[in-house]
């Protein structure tokens, strides 16, 4: 099972996003599907929802770039760390996502989808996924593209039975 805490300190995310915990709770049931780890271990992590200076900010501070991104991950352990962990219930660390880019990005698509691709992005950085090298972007990419397209399923679903 997996666990989220949401803190949001961005007006315009609750306007996207009325119950951004009711938004996980769904979206995360779909993950062990995916990702056939989550199914064995209790997980929890942090999502926070901020606004382009405030994910500035983390970025200058941890990555030394003084410039927004969409996503940062603070995972809690190391790749090895991670692996070796034989614990069931594992707080994993935490994501951080900006509004402004996400909302930018979406113009050319949609919202929801352009922020799912962003925080799933993260989560697998807490889980140790990286994409330094080609192989493990690959890998990586691979593991995404599978979740966007549940998503985009999902969504076109939803937009043909509202409209």
């Amino acid at each position: 099972m997996i666990k989220v805490n949401v803190e949001v300190n961005n007006k315009p995310w609750h306007k996207k996003i009325k119950s951004p915990k009711r938004y996980f709770s769904k979206k995360l049931k779909k993950i062990p599907k995916i990702l056939p780890f989550f199914k064995r271990k209790n997980v929890i992590f942090t999502i926070f929802l901020t606004n382009s200076l405030g994910i500035k900010k983390l970025n200058k501070k941890f990555r030394k770039q003084n410039k927004p991104t969409d996503v940062l991950s603070f995972p809690f352990f190391s790749k090895k760390k991670f692996k070796l962990n034989k614990v069931k219930n594992m707080y994993i660390g935490d994501i951080a996502t900006c509004y402004e880019i996400i909302n930018v990005r979406s113009k050319k698509t949609n919202f929801f989808l352009e922020f799912d691709k962003a925080w799933v992005h993260g989560l697998l950085h807490l889980v140790g996924y990286n994409h330094l090298k080609n192989k493990d972007y690959f890998k990586m990419d691979r593991i995404e593209k599978k979740n966007y397209k549940f998503n985009h399923l999902i969504i076109r679903v939803l937009i043909c039975f509202l409209y």
